[in-house]
Order: C-alpha cells, then sequence, then structure tokens
C-alpha cells in the first residue's frame, strides 16, 4: 500500500484494492468448478460500495439481500434477478413489493406471518413467490455471540419441529412456490466444525422430508466462513477449498438439487481498509494515546464487537516502537480501536491504516457526532480512482 497513492485525499477514507478482490473471486470460481450444482451469493451486507457490486456482479456470482434497498441495489448494480435471495425476519410490505417486482429468484421466509403476507402481496400483483424456509439448525457456530445465528434462543429462522407444518401450509397457498430449506449459523467461523455439523443436520432434515413426501430442490447453507484479521497479508485470500471441500463431502446432496452459499465477509473483507491521519499523540500519566480522525463511525466493529483490525503507520520513519491506545475522536468512551497496540513512533499527521475493513465497514458508518461519511479510494493494478 502505497502512501504516495493517498497524497491530498482527505481522511478518512476506504480503500480497496479490486485486484484482490478479483482474485479472491477466481478462488471462489475454481472451489466450485467441478460443482455445478453449486451457486455461490454475495451476502449485500457486506460492503455495498458500488464498484465492490458491479466487480462481483460481473464475476456471475448471485445476491443475498436482507433489506429491500439492498434487493434494488442488487438488481442496479448488474446482479440478475434470477440470482438474487432476500432473506430478513422484518420484511415489510414495501420491500416484499419491490422484490416481487423485480421478480427475485427466492424470498428466505423466517415465520408463518411473514408467509402469509407474501402470499398476500404476491396474489394482490398476480404473481407466485417462490420461497425457501430458514430453519434453525441449533448449531453453535463458536463465534461471538452478537454474530450468532443458529441457535434455538436467536431471533432467526422457524425452529426444526415447525419445518414441516411450515412447508405444508405453503403448499396450500395458491401464490407461494415452495422450493427449499435455508440456513445460517453464524459469521466468521474460522474451523470447518460447524459446516460439517450443519452439513449433518441438513442430512437428517431431509430425510425427514422424504419421508413426508415432500420435495426439496435447493438447499441454501448460508455463509459464514471468517478471514485472518491477525495476519491479513499470510491470508489475504481464505481457503475457499476446504470451506466448499466439507460441503462436497458431507451434504447428501439429492439428484437435480441446487446448493447455494451467501458468502460476504471472505469475498471483501481483505481487500478493504480504512485510512486515517493522526490528529494528535497525547500523553497521558499512564498512557500515550494516538487520537486519529477515524472513529466508531467510520468503523464500528472494534466498539460494537471487541474486533481486531491489524493496523499501520503507513509513514513513520522511526525503527522504534512504542505502545499506544489508538482511539478516535468521537464523544464515547467506547471509540477505542486499540489498548496497549505496538506502532513505529507516531506523530501527528501521520497515516495510520486499518486493515481487513472491507466487510461490516464503510456499510455501517453513520453521521453520529454530525459527521461525515468516510469517502473512497478504488484502486485496480495502477488505476485508483
Amino acid at each position: 500500500m502505497n502512501p504516495k497513492l493517498f497524497e491530498g485525499k482527505e481522511t478518512p477514507f476506504y480503500y480497496y484494492d479490486l485486484s484482490l478482490l478479483r482474485r479472491t473471486l477466481t478462488a471462489i470460481k475454481s472451489a466450485t468448478a467441478d460443482s455445478p450444482h453449486f451457486h455461490v451469493h454475495y451476502a449485500v451486507k457486506a460492503c455495498a460500495h458500488p464498484e465492490i457490486l458491479r466487480t462481483i456482479a460481473q464475476a456471475g456470482l448471485g445476491a443475498d439481500c436482507v433489506s429491500g434497498g439492498e434487493v434494488e441495489i442488487a438488481a442496479e448494480y448488474g446482479f440478475s434477478p434470477e440470482k438474487i435471495v432476500f432473506a430478513g425476519v422484518g420484511k415489510t410490505d414495501r420491500e416484499i413489493q419491490t422484490a416481487l417486482d423485480i421478480d427475485i429468484a427466492c424470498f428466505n421466509v423466517e415465520s408463518l406471518p411473514e408467509l402469509e403476507n407474501i402470499n398476500a402481496l404476491a396474489a394482490q400483483s398476480g404473481k407466485k413467490a417462490r420461497v425457501a424456509f430458514r430453519i434453525n439448525p441449533n448449531i453453535d457456530a463458536h463465534t461471538h455471540a452478537k454474530i450468532t445465528t443458529g441457535l434455538n434462543e436467536n431471533k432467526f429462522g422457524l425452529a426444526m419441529d415447525d419445518m414441516i407444518a411450515a412447508i405444508r401450509r405453503a403448499q396450500e397457498l395458491s401464490h407461494i412456490e415452495y422450493i427449499g430449506l435455508h440456513f445460517h449459523i453464524g459469521s466468521q467461523i474460522t474451523e470447518m466444525q460447524p459446516f460439517a455439523a450443519l452439513a449433518d443436520r441438513i442430512n437428517q432434515l431431509q430425510l425427514l422430508l422424504e419421508a413426508e413426501g415432500i420435495a426439496t430442490p435447493s438447499i441454501n447453507v448460508g455463509g459464514g466462513l471468517g478471514v485472518d484479521y491477525q495476519t491479513p497479508d499470510l491470508h489475504p485470500i481464505p481457503d475457499f477449498e476446504a470451506y466448499f471441500s466439507t460441503f462436497k463431502e458431507r451434504l447428501q446432496v439429492r439428484k437435480n438439487q441446487e446448493v447455494h452459499f451467501e458468502l460476504g465477509r471472505s469475498v471483501t473483507a481483505q481487500c478493504g481498509s480504512l485510512v486515517s491521519r493522526v490528529v494528535y499523540v497525547k500523553q497521558g500519566h499512564e498512557k500515550q494515546f494516538v487520537i486519529v480522525d477515524a472513529g466508531m463511525t467510520d468503523l464500528v466493529r472494534p466498539a460494537m464487537y471487541g474486533s481486531y483490525h491489524h493496523t499501520l503507520n503507513l509513514t513513520s520513519t522511526s525503527a522504534e516502537e512504542e505502545v499506544y491506545d489508538i482511539v478516535g475522536p468521537i464523544c464515547e468512551s467506547s471509540d477505542v480501536f486499540h489498548t496497549d497496540y505496538k506502532l513505529p513512533t507516531t506523530r501527528r499527521g501521520d497515516l495510520i491504516v486499518f486493515r481487513s475493513a472491507g466487510a461490516y465497514g464503510e456499510t455501517m458508518a453513520s453521521r453520529y457526532n454530525c459527521r461525515q461519511l468516510p469517502g473512497s479510494i478504488i484502486y485496480s493494478s495502477a488505476n485508483p480512482s
């Protein structure tokens, strides 16, 4: 990352490396090349920058959306409607109507009241809505509590005990077409065991459905594959081979059955960084503080989840290291990126870069404290824009 790229650019801003993103997409396609029944969707909530979306759509991935707004921008930036799926526990009438008008591939339904509402709105539009039921498999993903989604205590999906009754109700509704099951157990999962457990649970559920004479054309296993936040340069591209191989080996796929994946963080996290500038270096009685112009309004993950982002001083020429708390300017005591973190001796004006910020970074930015939203630089080979 060459600091000359950033000369004259007002900080803070996001820096996206499209070359790395394209290599990541190539790795995904390579890992699924021998499985034409595998279909990968990008989770738009991870990063919705227009150039990111265009690049992913051009690579042929579908879109996983969790709001009507995401459905709209997915279609706007090149994702084919027949590759767009729409999940979420609280889809509003307007959002459902938007998705019906665009004629998306599937609604991932999370409750019976939602199913009934989709049927009513589809009837008004003279359409038939394709639906998959999100089933809660009660599997512990062994990740942060705030990004675990597959336990019975979570708000998402239907309980397994309610699966057959929900499908039977869908089959009764004249403007609903049941096409499959949907699962998602959590995010930032770095071991394959939870995915293997999910595959085993899906195998059990499929046997139950077949005993009831229910055919399931599509299985959506969700996403959740994590990235290396500690040493991003050692692992710029996640281990997609191990991830997809887990499902190839463990999931018992029926003839002509499609398997769908919804990857977000693993696609974009490593291609994005947040670039900030040191406003002050403050010497306290017990600590030194590096105060940067980026804050929790620009990258909320450390404040929200206690998340780690590998951090560099891009412009210091010092060979000496010092220990700092790296903090932002927001009027909240939680606006802290790191405590007791080693950096080269740092001065006012130095560029500080927070790595692995391409997922759940810019897309979660806010205008709290009436701050401006961060800008962005897109870098592809030698062509920044």
